[in-house]
């Protein structure tokens, strides 16, 4: 039963929906009504149709040792639905073609002086110079950093563009030297300052994992919908509103109220806005700090191709494999029918292409036979696929990949303290981009909210 009190909740991805499910199972739940201005919930969180294909379009999987999207799972009774990798290991992009990843890496960085010096794809100066962060003093100065500027001190140059920004800067469709060290990797400041040494830091980390660690990844089988989906059942119709597109949040005597397009005025003592940061720029104008139309976003796009039956066999052990920054159309590129491998996928090489990152959204833009036949083609070249695929899927996200750029984390708390009481915001242009991040800061947002809450109605009473 509600307290009386009211929330709205402004976005249906998997922020808003967690945020809100937090909400509603309080021992003295409020009213809580989410808002979602699309027909369907789950935001980036959707699938695509390739051929006879139902695939994850958004993100498909969570990282299983940040724990908070695998508990949510498992406390909506989802756990037997998660499923673990069907192989492991990766691939780096070369001029002289593919070359294993190392295993025994923490964050693509070695932990091992032997492997520093057989790190596939560099030069042997490169791996020397590498090595040298055994050797070098750690930074004395504190605050952030960019992730390129930690990086490139520690490793050398040719180590970070080749060697480890594939991989943490793709993660983030972004540039290494503008990303943020403490936003996106802190635990590689922690292994400097703790370890004195990025290397060091990776052989301790593998340590602490151990043999039993169980695997960095796990995916829900029939989709990353299927938990945003459960969270909407468990809400119910009378709190998830879909259709309703909000274009305005007002202060009122009272609280606030949010305004939708067709008029509607929806009072509440509480708003948590859980839209990518330029919408919620809009929407706050006049209530929020002007910084945060500052938080900036790259766009991307995801190729998808399924090729004829046999052609599973033309790909190499592992997961797939990323590419270094221009080098390539692509920035990466999965298997999923060896990472994940399903019954319907049969004998089938199915693919997962990324394109686009911060500074070349333009590719974007570029039609969707143009996009496919690069990447087919650059794949025909690279492994013993067919010229073409049988069926071939393109999507945009567009302004979907927030940029932690350098003095991210101090510039989100400055947007947040200076927010009139009652006003939150969360998702992944704040505090972690991934759905274990986003799952366990909108659960941090929900009790703010709620702790907002009590101190209001205390105050009224």
């Amino acid at each position: 039963m509600s307290d009386g009190r009211r929330v709205v909740v402004v976005g249906g991805g998997v922020a808003g929906l967690t945020a809100a499910y937090r909400l509603a199972r309080t021992q003295d739940p409020p009213s809580v009504t989410l808002l979602e201005a699309g027909d369907r919930v789950g935001g980036s969180v959707r699938s695509v149709r390739v051929g006879d294909l139902t695939l994850d379009a958004g993100p498909d999987s969570f990282v299983a040792r940040k724990p908070w999207a695998v508990d949510l799972c498992r406390e909506l009774g989802l756990d037997r639905e998660l499923v673990a990798p069907g192989s492991s290991g990766a691939w780096l992009w070369t001029e002289r073609g593919l070359v294993p990843m190392l295993r025994n890496a923490a964050f693509g960085i070695p932990g091992d002086v032997g492997d520093v010096l057989r790190w596939p794809g560099l030069s042997g100066a490169a791996r020397r110079r590498a090595a040298r962060d055994l050797l070098i003093r750690p930074r004395r100065e504190e605050g952030d950093e960019s992730l390129g500027s930690l990086l490139r001190r520690r490793l050398g140059d040719e180590a970070t563009d080749l060697g480890v920004a594939p991989l943490l800067a793709g993660l983030f469709a972004g540039d290494v030297d503008h990303l943020s060290a403490a936003a996106t990797f802190p635990e590689l400041q922690r292994w400097e300052s703790s370890q004195g040494s990025l290397i060091r830091g990776s052989q301790a980390a593998r340590r602490a994992g151990g043999p039993d660690a169980g695997p960095m990844f796990l995916k829900l089988r029939d989709g990353t919908a299927t938990l945003t989906d459960r969270l909407a059942q468990r809400l119910g119709d009378h709190v998830v509103r879909t259709g309703a597109r909000v274009t305005e949040i007002r202060r009122t005597a009272a609280a606030f109220e949010v305004r939708t397009a067709d008029g509607e005025c929806v009072p509440a003592d509480a708003v948590i806005v859980g839209t990518p940061a330029a919408p919620a720029a809009d929407l706050l104008a006049g209530i929020a700090p002007a910084a945060l139309g500052e938080l900036t976003s790259a766009s991307t796009a995801v190729i998808f191709l399924v090729y004829a039956e046999g052609t599973q066999t033309s790909l190499p052990d592992g997961t797939g494999f990323v590419v270094p920054r221009g080098r390539a159309p692509m920035t990466a590129c999965t298997w999923l029918s060896s990472k994940w491998p399903r019954e319907a996928f049969g004998t089938r090489a199915v693919l997962r292409c990324y394109v686009g990152s911060a500074g070349d959204d333009d590719v974007v833009d570029a039609p969707d036979d143009e996009m496919v036949e690069a990447c087919a083609r650059h794949l025909a070249a690279l492994l013993p696929l067919p010229a073409r695929a049988e069926h071939a899927e393109v999507v945009r996200w567009r302004g979907a990949m927030p940029q932690y750029e350098v003095g991210h984390r101090e510039r989100v708390a400055r947007i947040r303290s200076g927010l009139p009481a009652g006003i939150f915001m969360t998702g992944s242009a704040y505090d972690g981009v991934g759905i274990p991040d986003c799952v366990r800061a909108a659960g941090e947002t929900a009790d703010a909210a709620g702790a907002h809450l009590a101190s209001t109605k205390e105050t009224v009473g």
